[in-house]
């Protein structure tokens, strides 16, 4: 991949990553899932599978009451183009929590997103983010 690629991608993922972090300032379930596209598929870091908007709003839902405010850094990341406009980003998330009764939280996941350019932005299509395993699963 040429570096006129690469930065383009990075750009893009920049663009998402700050859509996602203002929709997390104060977190706020409809502008979370407006990051992502219509149809897209999440794996997050509670148990399930969420296929589409509804869904995905209800995951994010699922953290009122719990999660205040997050920041996500996203980090380490490779890129493989898919098709124009729509490329897969690979490596790693920083986690900032603000929680209630004033509790802080930071955790390191690793990440995959599809990133696509539907309607004239930059949404993510695919997310799968998980925890680094201690040990293979051997």
């Amino acid at each position: 991949m040429n570096r006129g690629t690469i930065a383009a991608h990075a750009a893009a993922l920049a663009i998402v990553q700050a859509s996602w972090n203002a929709a997390a300032h104060h977190w706020h379930s409809d502008r979370l899932t407006a990051v992502y596209a219509d149809d897209a598929l999440f794996f997050g870091g509670r148990p399930g599978h969420s296929v589409g908007a509804s869904a995905i709003r209800d995951y994010f839902a699922s953290y009122e009451g719990v999660i205040k405010s997050a920041r996500m850094e996203l980090v380490e990341q490779h890129f493989i183009c898919l098709a124009e406009e729509c490329f897969l980003a690979q490596g790693f998330g920083e986690f900032s929590f603000a929680l209630t009764g004033d509790r802080q939280s930071r955790s390191r996941l690793r990440t995959t997103l599809v990133i696509a350019r539907q309607r004239d932005q930059w949404k993510i299509r695919q997310h799968h983010f998980s925890a680094s395993p201690e040990v293979p699963p051997i």
